[in-house]
């Protein structure tokens, strides 16, 4: 059982960030599930699309992410994960950079049966934006 959760944990990263298949979404949520994050709460498939996969995916359309480990218990699956990709868009609301982005965390999630009805992601996205919107200081080469 404890399996069948971290498969459709991987899934979730592995098909909806990596291979951008928007179909999985629907798949794994329900309209009750909610994703916590520093956007604030993300009702259901509809807005976890528009407010945060659409968002992130135009900003960085070549992001990968890789789960680096797993822990579950019950019906409760934590991935620890990391994330690059090239800020080549403007979906965080500014001009695109060109500059590349690495960073890592963790989502914890919580099923009921074969679907994510709860998540909790944890890692800087503010930090991340700031750092980008910040110019990049040329520097000095001594004389």
């Amino acid at each position: 059982m404890a399996n069948d959760k971290v498969h459709l944990a991987r899934r979730w990263f592995d098909e909806v960030w990596n291979q951008r298949r928007t179909e999985t979404i629907d798949e794994l949520l329900t309209d009750d599930s909610v994703c916590h994050s520093e956007l604030g709460p993300l009702r259901g498939p509809r807005e976890f699309r528009t407010r945060s996969f659409d968002v992130f995916v135009s900003a960085v359309p070549d992001l990968r992410i890789t789960v680096d480990g797993t822990v579950c218990e019950g019906e409760e699956v934590v991935v620890r994960w990391s994330a690059s990709g090239t800020h080549l868009g403007d979906g965080f609301g500014f001009p695109p950079t060109g500059r590349p982005i690495a960073f890592s965390g963790i989502t914890w999630i919580r099923f009921r049966g074969d679907k994510m009805i709860e998540g909790k992601d944890c890692w800087n996205q503010s930090g991340m934006i700031q750092a980008l919107r910040e110019p990049i200081e040329a520097c000095a080469v001594p004389s």
